[in-house]
């Protein structure tokens, strides 16, 4: 008998677009939930991001692969009150709107709950519906701007200007503090029998993950600035801690010898010590006598690989890091798998990405019970649309 799922009979309603909604959405599908993608017309943005196969974009399957695809024009007049049946059905609701946009749908919290009393509701935004700049819209940039890490980065970089992250800390951080909410949220269910609503800001979620952040709320330097990049047979090497902790491991067990003099001035010391330890990290002959002298002293390392160059990895290799699912078209495309790995339980990337409105019949049909002829007036109607498979 295969293990199960934790989440299995779960059922999610996703509304949301792009990432820090949809990461939930992934998440919850590879635990098990059924997680169904409510998309509009014009579909979720993410579709033509990076490569295109076969008509799915690489961002579109990362973050929606596992997740059945609905596509409901909600200015149509009956498609709100489509959504309102499946949130009575759901056990929890996904979304990233500016606060107040479903409410204009007449899909806000009190509605919802109104029909569904034990629904959970995620609402990720921005700033946060209690905000005075929660009207603002904002990607992942937009927050990185705000909450100081841009200008840290420009600061402890010395860059000569600031420029964003290649990776979206703000979004992934407010859709896996989403997740951790919806899971406390569905646990306290449990005992009182009653749902919740989520207002989560990424702004708040961006703070919260800061472990530097101490540092502004003491009004105090930082004081430490993570791992340093150094030259190194094979290429370069990050080496982190204090460097004046790392000095004395490089002096009492490593053999390097203090240049500096009796007396010299503060800078001097860091200077010539600075410039010995360099010289030991490139005076090994090979990459693997230095990594065996760095694991015997217990100074942590690291290889500065390419991120193509972290999938191959012989950790990522060995937990299946990444994931192979179906590319549509017979072939195989690979994905990230999601991290969690349970001692009795399955969990991992299931199923593949659908296009645009593939599995309206199919979901209203289990979630609701419909028929195949109100299934076609809401296609004719406008309420349902699909794209053609390529």
């Amino acid at each position: 008998m295969s293990a199960p799922k934790p989440l299995a009979g779960l059922r999610v309603l996703d509304l949301s677009r792009v990432l820090a909604g949809p990461i939930a959405g992934r998440m919850l599908a590879d635990l098990g939930a059924d997680v169904v993608k409510v998309e509009p017309p014009e579909g979720d943005i993410t579709r033509g991001w990076g490569q295109l196969r076969h008509g799915l974009g690489g961002y579109y399957v990362q973050q929606n692969v596992g997740k059945r695809a609905m596509c409901v024009d909600l200015g149509k007049p009956g498609a709100p009150d489509l959504v309102k049946r499946l949130a009575a059905k759901a056990d929890v609701l996904l979304e990233n709107f500016r606060p107040h946009v479903m409410a204009q749908y007449g899909l806000g919290w009190n509605a919802l709950r109104a029909l569904n009393p034990r629904l959970v509701m995620l609402s990720i935004s921005g700033f946060g519906a209690s905000s005075p700049e929660a009207h603002r819209p904002a990607y992942a940039p937009v927050l990185h701007a705000e909450t100081g890490a841009l200008a840290r980065q420009a600061e402890l970089d010395r860059a000569p200007r600031i420029t964003d992250f290649v990776l979206s800390n703000a979004d992934t951080n407010a859709g896996l503090h989403g997740l951790v909410a919806v899971l406390a949220a569905l646990h306290l269910r449990e005992r009182t029998g009653e749902g919740q609503h989520i207002d989560l800001a990424m702004l708040d979620a961006m703070l919260a993950t800061d472990d530097y952040a101490h540092f502004a709320l003491d009004e105090h330097p930082i004081t430490r600035g993570g791992g340093e990049v150094w030259d190194a047979p094979g290429g370069p090497i990050l080496v982190t801690g204090e460097f004046r902790n790392l000095w004395r491991v490089l002096t009492a067990k490593c053999g390097v010898v203090d240049p500096t003099p009796e007396g010299a001035p503060l800078a001097e010391k860091i200077r010539a010590r600075r410039e010995a330890a360099a010289k030991f990290y490139a005076g090994f002959a090979t990459r693997e006598a230095l990594t065996a002298e760095l694991d015997r002293v217990a100074i942590p390392w690291g290889d500065v690989r390419s991120v193509a160059q972290a999938f191959d990895s012989p950790t990522a290799r060995a937990r299946g890091t990444a994931a192979l699912v179906d590319d549509r078209a017979g072939g195989e495309r690979r994905v990230v798998q999601s991290p969690y790995r349970f001692s009795n339980a399955a969990s991992g990337v299931a199923g593949t990405a659908r296009y645009r409105g593939e599995d309206n019949a199919a979901v209203l049909a289990d979630w609701l019970g419909a028929s195949a002829s109100e299934i076609d007036a809401l296609t004719q109607a406008g309420v349902l649309l699909a794209e053609a498979r390529p």
